[in-house]
């Protein structure tokens, strides 16, 4: 597997740059990544090495994600069955060879509501828990010269290679790895995405402070996470669970984090867009059939969780660190 990760272009990429000793080292760390695996780690694998030979002739990834070619009926018969060996599909949707990959999430909206307010030609961006890599995909369409994902998530890594299968020369690469593992103070990236990560950190300072230390000078963060409403001192921490969720620690008011930002030492943070989260953006499909956001929510008032706390709503802010 480590082949398709394709770290030889990787480091040809990062050559040159303050990542480059950081990627001298990835080999020796994904080969101890992978020899403690998964479990379905060889079934999902194999999912992947299913897919059907068949060539890219045309590729969308400014408005949408979505590639396709010449096929015969039976090839996208084949195409479909593999990517369903990767059941549940979180984050997307996918088009390709027109199959349709229905994502439990609709990623394509909060990618809209973001991307009127990235500058992202040229750079070097990290995406820090990229899940199966859908939005470093729509990254690379938004002009970024090239994209690195973390996420510990075996099957997320497999769903990205099932993309990468067809798209192997594009610049985006998918690490198995937790943010803890990248070293400290990286301090290469131009642009550092975490979407959906701080609420599952215990000491969400400490995040946005290591966050701050992948950035270059002058380097963009880009932050969406759950809110609430509030003034500057406002935070929810949920007792239990939160919209069945067990890891979620902190749920500040834009405001609070805002100033969260200024005191992890950002500068320029301003908040560009707050949006609740609708059962239509978030629901089971045929590709990912467990419990979605309309089971999680109160069944009479949908303003509220299973647990009678404010329902699921999400900020966008972007800060820079100076």
């Amino acid at each position: 597997m480590i082949s398709r990760l394709d770290l030889d272009a990787l480091q040809a990429a990062l050559a040159g740059t303050p990542l480059q000793d950081w990627s001298a080292g990835l080999p020796g760390q994904i080969d101890a990544k992978l020899a403690i695996g998964h479990g379905d780690l060889a079934r999902w694998y194999g999912a992947v090495q299913a897919l059907p030979e068949l060539k890219v002739e045309q590729l969308e990834l400014l408005h949408n994600f979505s590639f396709n070619g010449r096929y015969d009926e039976p090839m996208r018969a084949t195409l479909k069955t593999a990517l369903q060996g990767l059941i549940p599909w979180r984050k997307g949707p996918f088009h390709l060879f027109d199959v349709h990959v229905d994502t439990e999430w609709r990623s394509d909206w909060k990618w809209q509501r973001v991307a009127p307010y990235l500058d992202l030609k040229g750079k070097r961006v990290l995406d820090v828990g990229c899940g199966n890599g859908y939005y470093m995909w729509r990254m690379l369409g938004a002009g970024a010269d090239s994209v690195v994902g973390i996420d510990p998530n075996w099957l997320f890594l497999c769903q990205f290679l099932a993309m990468k299968n067809y798209l192997p020369d594009l610049p985006v690469w998918h690490l198995p790895l937790a943010f803890e593992e990248l070293p400290r103070k990286l301090q290469g990236f131009d642009t550092v995405f975490s979407m959906g990560v701080l609420y599952h950190r215990r000491s969400p300072i400490d995040h946005l402070i290591d966050l701050k230390d992948c950035l270059v000078k002058d380097g963009e963060l880009v932050l969406e996470t759950l809110v609430v409403e509030g003034d500057a001192q406002q935070v929810l921490v949920p007792e239990d669970r939160y919209a069945q969720m067990r890891n979620v620690w902190f749920l500040p008011s834009v405001p609070a984090l805002e100033l969260w930002l200024r005191r992890a030492g950002f500068v320029d943070v301003r908040c560009v867009d707050v949006s609740t989260t609708s059962v239509e953006e978030q629901r089971s499909t045929e590709w990912m059939r467990f419990q979605s956001l309309p089971e999680f929510l109160d069944p009479a008032d949908h303003s509220r969780t299973l647990e009678g706390l404010p329902a699921p709503s999400r900020a966008v802010l972007i800060a820079r660190k100076p």
